[in-house]
């Protein structure tokens, strides 16, 4: 025998089995990518259906007229006839103090600073 027919077996050995290879290991990896997907797919559905429900649930409140009205009266300040609103403003922040403790405004540091008065 030749070294060519020696070298040709084990080649073609080689090369079965690589081709084994590539066939068994890229649907596996595909396998791999279609279940992470899969996966995916299923957290975003779960997601979506709680989201969904959410607002299947807001949109039947909305059909209460007692909903309706909250709303309004929070959020647009309405009020029914003959009723009188009211509004609660915040309390308004303290005094801003210089770094001194000198709470005169400009111009009277400026006038004191002129007249030699501290």
């Amino acid at each position: 025998m030749t070294v060519a027919k020696r070298a040709l077996g084990p080649a073609l050995v080689v090369l079965v089995l690589v081709g084994l290879l590539l066939v068994a290991i890229l649907p596996t990896r595909t396998l791999i990518q279609q279940r992470h997907d899969t996966k995916a797919a299923v957290a975003e559905l779960r997601e979506l259906r709680s989201r969904n429900e959410e607002l299947a649930d807001r949109a039947r409140r909305l059909r209460d007229p007692r909903e309706i009205e909250q709303l309004a009266r929070e959020q647009y300040g309405l009020v029914r006839p003959g009723e009188e609103p009211y509004v609660v403003l915040p309390a308004p922040p303290p005094p801003r103090r210089d770094d001194d403790g000198d709470h005169r405004n400009v111009l009277e540091r400026v006038w004191d600073g002129v007249t030699g008065l501290l």
